[in-house]
């Protein structure tokens, strides 16, 4: 971490940061509101995130993002930008989702960019796989949406067939496959790696419905 980081990290953690428990969260009490709530997974160094809390100040986002530089890059760029409403914790992703955030309680999650962990020995270790995307359907509200984005055509196609196997979805793309890239999403370091290799782009995005006649058997998490 550089030295503005570190200090960031250790003077606005304890106001814009929490940290992991097996205890729910109440998005009342941490954000002092009853605005809407996005999250987005492995935000990177902040940048986008900071970027669409500005555009919607009226909307609450909380960052997950286990490397640490990345963390207090966040907080330095919202002190830049006197950003108030994002609130930070760098631990597990699929831990904080399970243990901390109640079911149906979120509008939006973001992931973008994820490691594809582009070698097939290693595609078990990718985030989007049938488990993760049912976890997700017990915590994203009814309409709610799940937008993911690579720049890996393979990830990308991984990621349609998975969401396309998993009940309780809809996808957003009137081709039943990939929507151009929202105007509300900004471009972000991962992107503009990728656009500099030469890599396409893919984003994708699903509603989360009720399933008529049938439940889904949601994953199990603590309370």
């Amino acid at each position: 971490m550089t030295p503005g980081q570190t200090l960031a990290y250790e003077t606005m953690m304890p106001i814009y940061g929490f940290d992991y428990q097996k205890q729910l969260l109440d998005f009342k009490a941490l954000f002092g509101n009853d605005a809407p709530v996005s999250i987005e997974i492995g935000f990177g160094m902040g940048a986008s995130l900071v970027e669409q809390a500005a555009c919607y100040p009226k909307r609450n986002f909380i960052g997950i993002e286990v490397h640490r530089p990345g963390v207090g890059s966040l907080l330095v760029k919202m002190k830049d930008a006197d950003i108030s409403n994002i609130r930070v914790i760098s631990h597990d992703a699929v831990e904080v989702l399970s243990d901390m955030v109640t079911d149906s309680s979120i509008e939006l999650l973001q992931l973008f960019f994820p490691d594809p962990w582009h070698k097939r020995k290693h595609h078990k270790r990718r985030i989007v796989n049938p488990e993760f995307v049912q976890l997700l359907h017990s915590k994203i509200q009814t309409n709610g949406h799940f937008h993911m984005a690579t720049d890996w055509q393979d990830y990308a196609k991984h990621m349609l067939k998975v969401m396309r196997a998993a009940e309780g979805w809809q996808n957003c793309s009137a081709s039943d496959d990939y929507i151009p890239k929202p105007e509300n999403r900004p471009s972000t370091k991962f992107q503009k790696r990728g656009e500099g290799l030469g890599h396409g782009m893919w984003d994708l995005m699903f509603n989360r419905i009720e399933v008529a006649g049938a439940e889904i058997t949601e994953v199990e998490t603590s309370k």
